[in-house]
């Protein structure tokens, strides 16, 4: 087992990754101060994960809810069901939430935490290579709106992550994919030895080996935290971890949110962010030729969807979470391992772009 620390004073706590953790009572248990425990998950990980989860959660009050897959039930209505089972079981301030499952279920979970009698404990345990590298690190929660992606939602930290790279033999292989697009992430915003890893490493990683699959989650979770230990709030530097998400979520709230993966959604977003950063001259079209070549390897887009018109990608741009005082920030590069902040790009800039990508394949 590999702990990592998400250092955040009196509320720091540990990542844990390794092999047959769902069981380890003397782990789980030692991150549980109170006595009732609601398990929160979906009907897809629950028949694989829950009983394996169980024995480690002896002697506590235990109650399950299980809400329905997909990034489409992310919302306000899902979470009541949450909040219901809360409230039937009588659950005091003293519980503990756990999120068994992918980003939707560790972001909504997360969030439920955060309200239900103004803040209760929780604990992450993602079951998807998507979440064990980036959402469940950080205490970003949030459910989706019609309008927007991640609209309504708060900063909660759990109280530890348990990631058991296990869970990953069962992962479907597209799901596997969008995963490793956070992680190709993290070497192209600070961490370019990482990206030259990738490169090398991608056809073991589609392959599940273990031993470089545990490397890559390690080091994206050290990437990750020592971000959001510097600034745990995204008042600075931790907007880079948003690079080609504004790209990204405007193509999942454009098509539907489940049409496609977050991880293909942000894959094509980080494209579309390196060519805008080679139109402004600070990026070589020799490293975007890298990218994606890299994504292509991984079965990810590289082109963003070709019902989405360059004027439909501006309107769901602009309501962003990342508008600032009307302006929209975005992550660009200026070299692989060199991500910025900006927000005084030229929108006719964007709609050249977004042009450009639609016309490449």
């Amino acid at each position: 087992m590999n702990t990592l620390t998400v250092d955040l004073g009196d509320r720091s706590y540990p990542i844990y990754i390794g092999s047959g953790l769902l069981g380890r009572r003397e782990v789980l248990q030692r991150h549980i101060s109170g006595h009732q425990v609601l398990v929160v998950t979906n009907p897809t990980v629950a028949p694989l994960y829950l009983d394996r989860l169980r024995p480690a959660l002896e002697g506590k009050q235990v109650a399950e809810v299980i809400l329905p897959d997909g990034e489409q039930y992310k919302n306000l209505t899902t979470l009541e069901q949450i909040f219901d089972t809360l409230l039937q079981q009588r659950f005091d301030r003293g519980c503990t939430l756990i999120a068994l499952g992918g980003g939707v279920i560790g972001d909504t979970a997360g969030f439920a935490a955060a309200c239900y009698q103004r803040g209760v404990h929780y604990i992450q345990i993602p079951t998807t290579l998507l979440a064990q590298v980036d959402s469940s690190v950080g205490g970003k929660t949030a459910v989706n709106h019609p309008r927007g992606k991640n609209m309504i939602g708060a900063f909660h930290q759990p109280r530890c992550v348990l990631a058991d790279t296990d869970t990953l033999a069962t992962l479907p292989q597209r799901e596997l994919s969008a995963g490793l697009a956070e992680v190709v992430k993290y070497g192209l915003i600070r961490d370019a030895d990482f990206f030259d890893w990738l490169e090398i490493h991608s056809a073991a990683l589609l392959a599940r080996d273990a031993q470089q699959l545990a490397h890559a989650i390690a080091r994206s979770c050290r990437n990750k935290a020592e971000i959001v230990v510097a600034d745990e709030r995204e008042g600075g530097v931790r907007a880079l971890l948003n690079l080609g998400h504004t790209f990204g979520h405007a193509i999942e709230t454009g098509l539907g949110y489940g049409e496609w993966l977050h991880g293909e959604a942000i894959a094509a977003g980080m494209v579309l962010a390196a060519q805008l950063s080679v139109r402004l001259g600070w990026l070589e079209s020799e490293q975007v030729d890298r990218l994606r070549r890299l994504f292509h390897s991984l079965h990810l887009p590289v082109i963003p969807p070709a019902d989405l018109s360059p004027e439909q990608f501006l309107n769901l741009m602009a309501v962003d979470k990342k508008v600032m005082a009307g302006r929209l920030r975005l992550i660009l590069l200026k070299g692989i391992g060199r991500a910025v902040i900006v927000d005084d790009i030229d929108p006719a800039a964007i709609v050249a772009t977004l042009n450009q990508a639609r016309s490449a394949e």
